[in-house]
């Protein structure tokens, strides 16, 4: 590592704590040759998950692919922007701890449907409807005896 200033490679770390959850290192910097001090933050990166669609096409795992979905599904109900936030990370933790780096769309769609059933049954009905492509009315109201 070269110090930002000088661009000299005599660093040494002075502090070195946890942040962000212990995901991540904060170390506090300074440079031998010139005494500039900075901080540094390491964090584990992720695995690059792919998600393989009902066609076996594949891509790679979006969360902003999952968060248009879920906001779609909760669009004028009354959950706050902090707790979509978080029920967006159990979701996205949830499947980032299976531990693999292939996982199918409908294993995504899922997990996401048995979380909105506990959060919410009428985005729960909506994104249902979507992900099960329902094509009668039929075909809602059977999902609708599901959640009662």
């Amino acid at each position: 590592m070269n110090c930002p200033e000088c661009k000299a490679n005599k660093i040494r770390v002075l502090e070195k704590r946890n942040a962000e959850g212990d995901q991540t290192i904060r170390r506090r910097r300074e440079c031998e040759a010139c005494g500039f001090r900075f901080t540094t933050y390491e964090r584990i990166e992720s695995a690059t998950l792919v998600v393989v669609k009902k066609d076996g096409q594949k891509e790679i795992f979006s969360k902003e692919k999952l968060r248009s979905g879920i906001e779609k599904a909760l669009e004028k109900r009354p959950i706050s922007e902090v707790r979509i936030e978080e029920f967006i990370s159990r979701i996205e933790k949830e499947i980032y701890s299976k531990g693999i780096t292939k996982i199918k769309s409908t294993e995504v769609g899922d997990i996401v449907l048995s979380k909105l059933k506990e959060l919410d049954d009428v985005a729960y009905l909506r994104f249902a409807s979507v992900y099960k492509s329902f094509e009668t009315i039929d075909s809602f109201k059977k999902e609708l005896e599901n959640i009662s």
